[in-house]
């Protein structure tokens, strides 16, 4: 049983959805039930359970063999936030594997994760790794770089459905992106493959893009020129300041891009690739998909090479 914290999420549903197709039993923890049907439909065990609930994380643990932690609450309002989710909640999933014995931990970080990082969700993050790796418990760690889902789509989907889009600062600073799609295939790899135990693993997309390189990707998928507006970053600082105390999430999320725009966000995915070898997905085929439609989730890429589960895994 392969248990899949954060299972709903993007990222989480994807990796519940591959090992499905492939037979294996998987659990999913959620707060949210409701947000499962489909999944359950498909024949995944749903459980609720709240990382901020030690009780309800043991429950879920309850004869699991391996977890997939990709639950996380950067963008969490209220009493959801990041030290309540990200750092105590995990705090109590470590516990919980420690005391249900399981076999294996694949822990989705972020990439640049580090202890002094001017971000306090990257040294949460940190931190998080450090006590996994302390715990004794076989582990891997993946630091993926930005979501195509989030990052590329929040600027390319209103050309697409718009017209026109906003960018954060003037949109040259590049930025590695990956697919969720290709994170789910490195999850994979972290849960079946010898050489990715106790391992910290960077990874990334095979391109480095600007915003405005992002802009033009889906204006060429949808064969328009779009109008595109730049927010000052003087503006961002100050109204992510004055909305901490009242909208952490929103602030939050300001922050990371302020940082995504002003620091350096490349990444170099070949001395990965060479270890774990795959056909990681383009920005230009990402957003050719979205423009066909862009309100949906994008398929399970079928024919790419994903990492055969053991037999004795898909029961």
């Amino acid at each position: 049983m392969i248990l899949v914290v954060g299972g709903t999420g993007q990222l989480g549903a994807k990796v519940t959805e591959t090992l499905l197709d492939e037979g294996t039993r998987v659990r999913i923890m959620t707060r949210t039930p409701a947000n499962a049907t489909r999944l359950a439909g498909r024949g995944a065990e749903v459980v609720a359970g709240d990382l901020r609930d030690p009780d309800s994380v043991r429950r879920a643990f309850a004869g699991v063999e391996r977890v997939v932690a990709c639950a996380h609450a950067l963008g969490g309002k209220g009493r959801n936030d990041p030290r309540s989710v990200d750092d105590a909640g995990y705090r109590h999933l470590i516990e919980a594997a420690r005391e249900a014995r399981v076999s294996h931990v694949v822990f989705v970080s972020v990439l640049g994760a580090a202890a002094q990082h001017p971000i306090a969700f990257y040294r949460i993050k940190h931190a998080t790794e450090a006590r996994l790796r302390a715990s004794g418990l076989s582990h891997t760690i993946l630091r993926p770089a930005a979501f195509m889902e989030t990052w590329a789509a929040r600027i390319g989907d209103p050309v697409i459905t718009r017209g026109r889009t906003t960018i954060v600062g003037p949109g040259r600073n590049p930025t590695n992106v990956m697919a969720v799609d290709d994170v789910a295939h490195y999850v994979l790899v972290g849960l079946f493959h010898p050489e990715a135990r106790n391992r910290v693993i960077a990874i990334g997309g095979p391109e480095n893009l600007t915003a405005l390189e992002v802009v033009a990707a889906f204006e060429r998928a949808v064969g328009r020129r779009a109008r595109c507006s730049h927010v000052p970053l003087a503006l961002l600082r100050v109204t992510s300041a004055l909305l901490r105390p009242f909208d952490g999430a929103t602030s939050r999320r300001l922050e990371v891009a302020i940082h995504r725009a002003t620091s350096d966000q490349t990444f170099d995915p070949s001395p990965t690739l060479a270890e774990f070898p795959f056909r990681l997905t383009r920005l230009a085929a990402f957003a050719k998909r979205r423009s066909r439609a862009p309100q949906e989730a994008s398929p399970v890429r079928r024919g790419s090479r994903r990492v055969p589960l053991p037999r004795h895994d898909a029961s």
